[in-house]
């Protein structure tokens, strides 16, 4: 890379997963609307073809007339191919096909086991971390040997395994998770000062938080706007909205099921007076199952949904659809601010700002009462070549037993894939609280079935 007077040029980004049609357009987006950074990206992908499609289409936009920096796409054959001299690496795949998730999300219903998501935790999250570690470890070790000193920034679930297994496969790797649940519960406090208060509703970036726990079962202990202490405000708007808060009619949560009405967040606030920070679909899932998640009707009444694997195989359909439309140049490709934050993370990593946002990384003391060295979710200071954790303090007492246990969960989960331990996977499983609800002998049962259906994958395990 290269500084001058217009920014930082000639970087290179390795996109590990860069056949996305999700991810990888979002990327692109946003880097074309980044005036200050200039350079390649290089889209490295199991499915070459998928890549050599988004090399067309990135290639494209720097003739669009919203352009503001023309980058290069190249796709390549090989990982070290990508990788060698990065200066950024982003990870964003999919472990497995849906296929695999729909064994991951719909076989433990045979035993009346709902996951609203089933990539992070649950019986589907576990099935999936077996997947993906050996998977992660391959990237770790590549990323070891061709950009030691790249900033590795992933997107992909589960996220905490994920980046801890970064971190086991290779100690001194410079990596970290990003994940968008936070900013949504942000919008949602922005809607309580501007209901509460009866004022025009602040943006998301106003609303200043602290922010602790794991990734999707996150929890703000502080929260400010300008000089007014959010949380009275939450309370009076909770107590108000206990029956569930729909903003606008595209928040539907009837016809939409990544959306919902809030009720799971806010009744968590109402049982333990701490601010959940992830989406209801997520938060359900960390709670013991008879909660939210005990049977569809149950789902239901706390008006989110469950989102199918069937949903997700016609959204793939439509994604290639489109893929197929952008790659002919039958539709032009739209230039549009994602929301994301992992462009801005970069500017700042190359010192043209400073952020503090929120960011999954190993614990080195900023949630005092969990174990040091277990991947955490806490603010973070970016700026020239640095990620700081930001002291977020302990887990308050109230939820200490329910983010405990993930993390111990995680944890274990974690060495069991990095043993291919079959058996410590089950231990790891067994202990769910969403399997929890059912006889040790079916649990039994239903991870061997679910281990068969994914095993394509799992073939190294004992």
């Amino acid at each position: 890379m290269k500084y001058t007077e217009k920014g930082v040029e000639e970087l290179k980004i390795a996109y590990i997963g860069g056949g996305s049609r999700g991810w990888a357009w979002g990327l692109m987006s946003d880097l074309a609307k980044t005036e200050d950074l200039c350079g390649t990206v290089y889209l490295y992908d199991i499915d070459p073809d998928a890549a050599k499609r988004n090399e067309i289409i990135g290639n494209r936009i720097a003739e669009l007339k919203d352009c503001v920096s023309p980058w290069s796409y190249r796709a390549v054959e090989t990982i070290d191919e990508a990788l060698e001299g990065a200066d950024f690496v982003v990870i964003s795949i999919l472990p497995g096909t849906f296929d695999e998730m729909e064994s991951d999300v719909h076989t433990p219903e045979k035993y009346g086991i709902y996951q609203s998501v089933g990539d992070t935790t649950g019986p589907g999250g576990i099935i999936r971390a077996m997947r993906t570690v050996p998977m992660f470890e391959v990237i770790a070790k590549a990323i070891e040997r061709c950009c030691p000193k790249a900033w590795v920034i992933n997107y992909t679930n589960p996220m905490t395994v994920c980046v801890q297994s970064l971190y086991k496969a290779f100690p001194k790797i410079k990596a970290f998770g990003c994940c968008h649940e936070v900013f949504g519960t942000q919008k949602v406090l922005a809607s309580a000062v501007s209901d509460i208060l009866e004022i025009e509703k602040p943006d998301r970036s106003e609303i200043k938080i602290n922010v602790l726990g794991v990734n999707h079962f996150t929890w703000i202990t502080r929260a400010q706007y300008k000089n007014t202490d959010i949380y009275p405000l939450y309370a009076e708007f909770c107590e108000k909205y206990a029956d569930g808060y729909v903003e606008n009619v595209d928040d539907n949560w009837m016809n939409n099921s990544f959306t919902s009405a809030e009720k799971v967040k806010i009744n968590l606030f109402r049982r333990f007076g701490c601010i959940a920070a992830a989406g209801d679909r997520h938060l359900a899932e960390f709670c013991p199952g008879n909660w939210f998640l005990k049977d569809p009707e149950t789902v239901n009444e706390w008006k989110f949904g469950l989102t199918k694997v069937s949903w997700r195989k016609e959204d793939l359909k439509k994604r290639l659809e489109k893929s197929d439309k952008l790659h002919s140049g039958d539709i032009e490709f739209e230039i549009s601010e994602t929301g994301e934050e992992g462009v801005r993370q970069m500017r700042a990593l190359l010192g043209l700002e400073d952020m503090v946002t929120n960011v999954n990384i190993p614990n080195a003391g900023q949630i005092p009462n969990l174990p040091v060295g277990a991947v955490v979710e806490t603010n973070a200071r970016f700026s020239a070549d640095s990620v700081e954790p930001i002291f977020a303090g302990g887990i308050p007492a109230e939820i200490y037993p329910l983010v405990s246990r993930v993390c111990g969960e995680q944890q274990l989960i974690t060495e069991a894939c990095a043993e291919r331990s079959l058996e410590k996977a089950f231990n790891a499983f067994i202990n769910d609280p969403l399997v929890a609800t059912i006889s040790w002998n079916d649990a039994r049962k239903l991870f061997d079935e679910m281990v068969r259906n994914t095993s394509k994958y799992l073939e190294e395990y004992k």
